[in-house]
């Protein structure tokens, strides 16, 4: 059985990250995690984190505790050790949580020297990265979340009136109207249609902190929370498991379902069944953060050996802080849990058979006009497969966990910030330009006819490669129709090149946890691992080998076997070039 979520944190999670402050406070400066000398290494949200966890030390201890006095001094001790370090944005919120909480039990003015106080005063302010016109400062939108938080902590503490907090708020929920409107989900772009893990985990986050903070959450944020929620039930599993698809998931892909599902459970959004499947896959998530991500030789989360792989943003630089941070999300969650009088208790031990009566098939719009998003979710046989139809926007459109291809735990995964075409044609023109299908989906259409979902799209433009952001180029336009059936998928495009554009190059990629592949006329068998068999047609001739280059890495571990497609004789212009792929799973 799976262990009740509080024993997980108690036993095993805090007395993790308690082992690491202790590192912390008799190296100081010194201190090394997994070869990174934390301090520097450039961690811009650490002195944050490591204040977040040096006063969860102090409020989870009573009053007459002995512990008390010099679990204070380590407080002030630390602080001043930080001081002049960077701590940015994310690093803000967590410093002045930090406070409030002290604040709230008295010991604030214990647990720092007045000047060290005053001078906190003055840098943990959200108008180091917000405008005066309140506007963000090269950030993206999820970030006006963290600046209201920031803002209503100061305010509780007596730092400022509430008008910084109120606009900022205002802010955040004007964002979501604005750019997902009807839908309820946040784009992390102005309109341009990036919606993934953020996109579904802000309202979590926003809901945490009005509760937090004192404030009453509206109908309206409920109602996005309830979608949030919509999302994430098609992707419950028995193994603890998260997010399948774009930037910044691995163990963070499993918290964001932790944060919103406590906040839906606090705000009564959910029936009381789903509670107790919530409760119940939290627990699974909490053993698998020990289980999987914390490596017992060294101590620490691993996001990044054992052949996994994370986007730059949250390189091993960051090691100490992804370790206070994300033991953080989970002691937090679970006071919840216990304050819904779950504390302690068995997960339901229904949880495998609920599992089975999860809708097989949903479509979640994320906007709909000159361009479509949205996101369709097939269960088969317990396994989630994701298909998203979004646009990753500047730095992320080129990056194939971004992609409008499959994802599923375990099965097929992108890889951080890389470029190789997975499941997708690349076009090269005689030009030189290379064109993918990647932006600009129109009239997507999702028709469901028992076991067997089909999804279809065109692009009337593809993305030209090679800039920031994605970019029309109208010499090539495509029509794309997937099928998704029990143990098999196949995406149809229909490639249309503009008059005067001559097609150079086509190739596909598939980089997969399958091994042992055997090719025979153009089909790829597997002898190991769950995708079973891929054949493509269109992309001339296929090979598969044992990848070497970092890049054929998952948020989980290495892929065993990439298969690379190419084809350098083309049709003439005008003429619909038909590119297919098949792929078969157990």
């Amino acid at each position: 059985g799976v262990a009740p979520m509080a024993g997980t944190v108690r036993t095993r999670q805090m007395p993790q990250a308690e082992t690491l402050i202790e590192q912390l406070l008799r190296e100081k400066r010194g201190m090394k995690l997994g070869g990174v000398a934390v301090f520097e290494s450039g961690d811009k949200f650490l002195p944050g984190k490591i204040a977040a966890a040096m006063a969860y030390r102090i409020t989870t201890l009573e009053n007459g505790d002995p512990r008390l006095a010099q679990r204070l001094r380590d407080f002030a001790d630390i602080a001043e050790l930080t001081l002049d370090d960077t701590n940015d944005s994310w690093g803000i919120y967590y410093y002045v949580s930090a406070l409030h909480d002290l604040n709230e039990r008295g010991l604030l003015d214990r647990a720092l020297r007045p000047e060290t106080l005053a001078r906190l005063k003055q840098r943990l302010d959200w108008r180091r990265f917000v405008r005066p016109d309140l506007t963000l400062i090269d950030l993206p939108n999820n970030y006006y979340g963290v600046a209201f938080s920031i803002a209503r902590l100061r305010h509780l503490m007596g730092w400022e009136d509430a008008a910084g907090a109120d606009q900022l708020l205002a802010r955040t929920l004007d964002h979501y109207r604005k750019y997902s409107g009807e839908f309820g989900f946040a784009d992390e772009t102005e309109g341009k249609g990036r919606f993934d893990r953020y996109s579904v985990l802000l309202i979590g986050e926003i809901a945490h902190r009005l509760i937090e903070t004192g404030m009453t959450p509206t109908p309206e944020v409920r109602g996005w929370l309830r979608k949030s929620v919509d999302l994430l039930l098609p992707r419950f599993n028995l193994r603890g498991g998260g997010f399948e698809y774009g930037r910044s998931i691995r163990a963070y892909g499993e918290t964001a379902f932790i944060e919103v599902l406590t906040a839906a459970a606090l705000l009564k959004v959910l029936t009381p069944q789903e509670e107790r499947m919530a409760y119940a896959f939290s627990s699974r998530i909490g053993a698998r953060y020990m289980d999987f991500w914390v490596n017992p030789a060294t101590g620490s989360v691993d996001l990044w050996g054992q052949g996994r792989r994370t986007d730059a943003y949250r390189g091993i630089h960051r090691i100490f802080g992804e370790n206070l941070s994300l033991a953080r999300q989970h002691i937090y969650t679970n006071a919840i849990w216990n304050r819904l009088g779950y504390g302690g208790r068995a997960p339901d031990r229904g949880y495998a058979k609920w599992l089975g009566t999860l809708p097989r098939s949903t479509v979640t719009w994320f906007a709909r006009g000159e361009h479509d998003r949205a996101l369709v979710s097939v269960r088969d046989r317990g396994r989630l497969i994701g298909l998203p139809i979004i646009n990753g926007a500047e730095g992320q459109h080129l990056h194939n966990p971004y992609f409008p291809v499959p994802f599923s735990p375990g099965m097929l995964a992108g890889s951080a910030d890389a470029t190789y075409p997975h499941l997708i044609p690349r076009i090269t023109l005689a030009d030189g330009a290379v064109l993918m299908p990647l932006a600009f989906f129109k009239d997507v259409r999702v028709t469901r006819r028992g076991s067997v979902t089909q999804v279809s799209w065109r692009q009337d433009a593809l993305d030209l490669m090679g800039k920031d952001d994605a970019r029309p180029d109208r010499r090539a336009s495509i029509e794309t129709r997937y099928t998704l059936a029990p143990g098999r998928i196949t995406r149809s495009d229909r490639l249309r090149l503009a008059p005067g554009a001559r097609a150079a190059k086509v190739e596909l990629e598939f980089a997969s946890f399958s091994g042992a592949p055997s090719v025979q006329a153009g089909r790829v068998r597997f002898a190991s691992g769950e995708v079973r068999g891929f054949f493509a047609t269109g992309y001339g001739s296929c090979a598969a080998r044992t990848p070497q280059s970092p890049e054929y890495r998952a948020p989980t571990g290495a892929f065993a076997t990439v298969v690379r497609c190419a084809r350098t004789t083309m049709s003439t212009p005008g003429a619909v070039i038909p590119l297919d792929w098949k792929l078969s799973y157990k």
